[in-house]
């Protein structure tokens, strides 16, 4: 059976489009702009996720926070909470830093913040207690052996939790509890000599 050239060229030109169509065999990715998730992620440009954090951020160096950033919040969020922690403590987790109420706008904690109940530039976030009994940050110093992990837990928030200075992470916990819309999470390691 011959199958006329018109018949044969319709049959291409029918085939070519619905393989454009369908990206040619290629599995489509979804843009932000057609409803697909963007997953929260949390960085530091200080140090890559998995990383040491550099000395300069610890108990052995000047002790300063890092800059930490962070992309893709999901809709609706009006706060982000931030806890950092390190599970390899001997007396188990030890709460390095919370940060409640960031704006929502904010993308961004900068290096060096002060240890203070407020974060200037930031309102109407407030520095909760570390486990060294300190406001703000306390960078890693964990005993000598082997490396910690310290871990950034971002939380996107449904509204701000509007607790005072000081707080623990025991309440930020409690609180966050059913506000939380999404949580970005990445860890550093520290170790220091025997």
């Amino acid at each position: 059976m011959q199958i006329s050239p018109i018949l044969s060229g319709l049959a291409v030109l029918t085939f070519v489009p619905a393989l454009a169509l369908a990206g040619a065999g290629q599995p489509s990715r979804p843009t932000a702009e057609e409803g697909a998730a963007m997953a929260m992620t949390v960085s530091s440009p200080a140090f890559r996720a998995g990383a040491a954090v550099p000395v300069r951020h610890t108990c052995d160096g000047e002790d300063v926070s890092p800059r930490l950033e962070w992309t893709d919040p999901p809709a609706g969020t009006r706060a982000f909470a931030l806890i950092v922690d390190d599970p390899d403590a001997p007396v188990g987790d030890w709460v390095h830093w919370v940060v409640v109420d960031i704006p929502a706008t904010a993308r961004a904690l900068p290096e060096g913040i002060a240890r203070a109940d407020r974060i200037p530039g930031l309102e109407p976030a407030r520095q909760g207690r570390n486990d060294f009994g300190r406001l703000g940050w306390g960078g890693p110093c964990p005993p000598p052996g082997k490396a910690h992990r310290y871990f950034f837990k971002l939380y996107a928030l449904g509204g701000p939790l509007g607790l005072a200075a000081g707080a623990t992470k025991a309440e930020v916990e409690k609180r966050i509890a059913g506000r939380t819309l999404a949580k970005a999470e990445m860890y550093g390691t520290y170790a220091r000599g025997r």
